[in-house]
């Protein structure tokens, strides 16, 4: 193969006048009359076509050559989080949607309404926003519907450690996907931010996801708005479950 071409320094380069479209062309015709699938243009870089990669895979296993070691994860920033939940808001929120199968994130209105929680099929509530000055529900209030309650008192407030809930939540929600016909509600005051918070946690804990693939998985189907509070307790949780997969 030709020697790479590279380009010539002289002190007249400067006055070397632009080619026109013509001598372009023709200084293209001039070149070789058939192609390769690969040719270097420049030393270690290469112009080919999308059949060599693909017979090597390349595509599917791409090589990085003089790489090192991969970087390890690094959780996201506040304020990078706060512009991903802002990126995809719709100008309207539903009272309830399926944010992931068989799992509702709505708001109290949804819970309030048996009589749509029975045409759902909702076999377990979980409130965010359980206590008597906020969505007080309760088991009694659901006495006589084929469904199981848990309730958490928590607050809207982003000095409220949510955290402490993580787990136990995920593990009641992931127990009640896995019984039969299991369809999970849960639910705050409005849908955007405790009971969102509670979700993301399930989806990082149960399912494997990231911080960001959580939000983008729960964003697809519903605006959700954790305050920056739960957000900083999310990254502990991203942090810290990233640490102990020996995510890269």
């Amino acid at each position: 193969m030709a020697e790479a071409w590279r380009p010539e320094q002289g002190a007249d380069a400067e006055a070397t006048a632009c080619p026109s479209v013509l001598e372009l062309e023709e200084l293209l015709r001039a070149g070789k009359a058939s192609c390769s699938r690969v040719d270097e243009v420049w030393p270690n870089l290469f112009i080919g076509d999308a059949m060599d990669s693909l017979q090597k895979q390349d595509l599917r296993r791409p090589k990085i050559h003089g790489a090192g070691r991969v970087s390890p994860y690094q959780p996201p920033t506040l304020a990078s989080l706060q512009r991903l939940l802002w990126v995809r808001r719709a100008a309207t929120l539903n009272h309830v949607n399926e944010v992931w199968p068989n799992l509702f994130l709505g708001d109290a209105y949804t819970a309030r309404d048996k009589s749509r929680l029975v045409q759902m099929g909702i076999t377990h509530v979980v409130n965010a926003a359980a206590g008597r000055f906020q969505v007080d529900t309760g088991a009694k209030f659901y006495h006589g519907l084929p469904l199981e309650y848990y309730g958490i008192e928590a607050d809207d407030n982003p000095y409220f450690d949510i955290s402490i809930y993580f787990l136990p939540v995920a593990r009641y929600i992931r127990t009640a996907l896995s019984a039969p016909r299991g369809r999970v509600l849960v639910h705050c005051a409005m849908g955007v931010s405790r009971s969102a918070t509670l979700v993301l946690a399930f989806l990082m804990i149960c399912e494997n996801m990231t911080l960001v693939e959580a939000i983008q998985t729960v964003q697809a189907h519903r605006d959700i708005c954790p305050n920056s509070g739960f957000l900083r307790q999310l990254q502990v949780l991203d942090n810290r479950l990233g640490r102990e997969s020996g995510r890269p």
